[in-house]
């Protein structure tokens, strides 16, 4: 799920020691931190139980989850592709961000080191550029600047619904940015088909910075551009013909092509419901998108990643499929039901079943790169 190679240096580029296998598990170990505080947010939030029972990891659950949890991730492994020590800052600030904001310490000082944290990934895009000009790095720029853009508001005030646009193409440009550099080996892939995807990228984001002063017409725009890059991706994505192998490929097409299934809810909502701020629409579109969408992008590429990240591999077992399965089914009863049809139940029971799903996911994760099979 890279660009670059972890082999790869940048041409011109002497090679810099880096830090080793423990220093880069320990800035996974943050990414975890932020997780279980997330996850334990989630639980407030739907009124259950927590182990910890603190309003303030409600109030920080989106940010914790999007940067100091996914955030770290994805830029832990931007580090380890570039191969400069300076590029592991990126991934240090926000999973330091992360854990200040679940610390006795003020919310602005996790909030500036998830905005440093954010301007470093921008130089490392940046690395990968003079390396490799491409269009698949443009549009994962694109998504860095939308996060740039959403950690530099909220430390201005600006709450997280009204920032929900940025968060989400944060996160989904830079996966389809991923998806784009991954197709490229497919023939239909050609120059327009580039372009096209970096149309929609730039068409998002203009629907999102329409979208924070001019709602109204803002969120229909982003509803018709997730649309396109759903199209776009069914139309090129290697997924849709992996989906016909059999083992790791088939099970990651497979957690691909669910998560595109869950960003057709996403554009729905913005579509018929137009900006949605609280309420069942709006929990339909955040976890539609954040657990459906990005949480089975991580299941698919999570035998890539850790190898890369670790270099210990993740052999794929078929018990994965556990996980991800219990994760969609969690979720269409959460948003299909419970939020559509206001039945509050099945939202509770469908957020802790959702938290189950990647929890065990990471339980066999854990197992499988510990190298104790689990059957």
């Amino acid at each position: 799920m890279t660009s670059l190679s972890p082999s790869t240096t940048l041409r011109g580029t002497p090679t810099v020691p880096r830090p080793r296998v423990g220093s880069r598990l320990g800035l996974l170990l943050l990414g975890g931190v932020a997780l279980l505080a997330g996850l334990d947010g989630a639980l407030v939030l739907l009124g259950l139980g927590a182990p910890v029972d603190s309003l303030r990891l409600a109030e920080v659950h989106g940010p914790l989850m999007v940067f100091g949890f996914v955030g770290t991730v994805v830029t832990l492994e931007r580090a380890v592709a570039v191969r400069r020590s300076w590029a592991y800052l990126s991934p240090a600030l926000l999973g330091v961000g992360g854990l200040a904001l679940v610390s006795p310490l003020p919310v602005a000082v996790g909030q500036v080191a998830l905005i440093a944290g954010s301007a470093v990934l921008l130089a490392v895009y940046a690395a990968i550029w003079r390396r490799q000009a491409s269009v698949s790095t443009g549009v994962q720029v694109l998504g860095a600047l939308m996060g740039l853009m959403a950690t530099a508001l909220w430390l201005r005030g600006v709450g997280i619904p009204s920032l929900a646009p940025l968060l989400i193409l944060y996160l989904v440009l830079t996966i389809a940015g991923e998806r784009l550099e991954l197709s490229r080996v497919s023939p239909a892939v050609d120059h327009r088909a580039e372009q096209r995807m970096l149309g929609i990228g730039l068409g998002l984001v203009t629907g999102a910075v329409v979208a924070l002063v001019w709602p109204v017409a803002g969120y229909p725009l982003l509803g018709l551009g997730v649309l396109a890059l759903v199209v776009w991706l069914l139309r090129y994505d290697v997924a849709t013909r992996t989906v016909r192998a059999v083992g790791l490929p088939r099970y990651m097409a497979l957690c691909l092509l669910a998560g595109y299934g869950w960003l057709v809810v996403v554009a729905g909502i913005w579509l018929v419901q137009g900006p949605v701020y609280a309420g069942p629409a709006y929990d339909a579109m955040m976890h539609a998108v954040f657990l459906g969408f990005v949480m089975s992008m991580i299941m698919a590429h999570a035998p890539s990643i850790l190898p890369a990240v670790l270099r210990r591999p993740l052999p794929y077992r078929p018990v994965m499929y556990g996980p991800a399965a219990l994760l969609h089914a969690s979720l269409l009863a959460r948003v299909l039901l419970g939020d559509a049809y206001g039945w509050p139940v099945l939202v509770q029971w469908g957020g802790v079943l959702n938290i189950v799903a990647v929890l065990l996911f990471v339980v066999v994760a854990v197992t499988s790169v510990l190298g104790r099979p689990v059957r």
